[in-house]
């Protein structure tokens, strides 16, 4: 019997534990960069902001890891080059591998980093501002 296809929502989660992971890790060097910069007058205000930020990141990327665990999902070998992000993944048995390109990375991973951080993306308009998006949720 042949082993069913990759879903759709598997390979949506596997590109969400991508971006959280890139997510996190951005967050948590900002956090350090501003405490150890001492160019900041209240450099605790800031890394109050960006490790909210951060946290939303993990409890989403926890929900992730979680939703892997349920659906039989490894992910591995994460790598980067001058093109993008790759990595390889099992799923149900099935192998693959996925290859992100940087510039729809970046813009995903900035759209989220808005969210997570509580602002409002700057190609919204007026009426959405009044209602700023949740956290992207990865299910």
């Amino acid at each position: 019997m042949a082993i069913p296809a990759v879903t759709t929502e598997e390979r949506a989660l596997i590109k969400s534990y991508l971006l959280l992971m890139f997510i996190h890790k951005v967050f948590e060097r900002d956090c350090r960069i501003i405490q150890e910069s001492g160019v900041f007058k209240s450099p605790q205000l800031y890394v109050e902001v960006v490790g909210n930020g951060a946290k939303r990141a993990a409890v989403l990327l926890r929900e992730v890891k979680q939703e892997f665990t349920k659906r039989a999902i490894k992910v591995y070998d994460i790598g980067q080059n001058q093109d993008g992000i790759h990595a390889r993944y099992a799923c149900r048995g099935y192998i693959g591998s996925v290859n992100i390109l940087w510039p729809s990375f970046r813009e995903e991973m900035l759209d989220r980093m808005r969210a997570y951080l509580g602002l409002v993306s700057l190609e919204t308009d007026s009426s959405e501002q009044a209602h700023p998006p949740a956290a992207v949720s990865a299910r």
